[in-house]
């Protein structure tokens, strides 16, 4: 497996750096897979707080990929897709139809209420999941682990980043 360099942004008017569960989670799942933390921040459900978080990870050129946790949602100021969505160059409309499909298994419809989004921005791999511990797993667990993993067939998004490379808008 070829290590990627993993930025990880918690979105949340509540949790502090002293109880970010999700994100702690994130982190241990991403590095106990062989990949490396290059940067984690948090930040409060706002648009443009997010958006700036993204944006400086994305023009980074030494992060592969970024993972969020939290405002994905309907309630209070959830706005993590809408921050989101407007960066990137191509979106990854499967990862969150996967996330809601994988997500039925162990919540039932409610998984509805997940507005799970991924995409490729200036080269960068950016997904979404919501806040949840449970979700962050199964988000992990059940979908970036192996597309984050180069050797996993038929294909992967890990083996696809020097080619977004090569057509990086800039």
């Amino acid at each position: 497996m070829t290590p990627l360099a993993c930025a990880v942004l918690t979105v949340s008017d509540t949790r502090t750096a002293a109880d970010d569960a999700s994100g702690d989670l994130l982190v241990s799942l991403l590095e106990g897979d062989g990949h490396r933390l290059a940067a984690r921040d948090l930040v409060r459900d706002d648009v443009y707080r997010i958006r700036a978080a993204v944006s400086a990870w994305i023009a980074d050129e030494t992060v592969d990929v970024i993972v969020t946790t939290g405002g994905t949602g309907f309630t209070g100021r959830d706005s993590t897709p809408e921050a989101l969505l407007p960066l990137f160059d191509k979106t990854i409309v499967g990862f969150g139809e996967l996330f809601r499909q994988v997500s039925y298994d162990e919540i039932g419809p409610s998984t509805i209420q997940s507005r799970a989004v991924a995409g490729i921005a200036n080269a960068t791999l950016v997904f979404a999941l919501p806040g949840s511990r449970n979700a962050v797993r199964t988000g992990w667990e059940k979908i970036l682990r192996a597309q984050l993993d180069a050797s996993f067939r038929p294909c992967n998004l890990a083996e696809l980043i020097p080619r977004f490379r090569e057509g990086a808008p800039g």
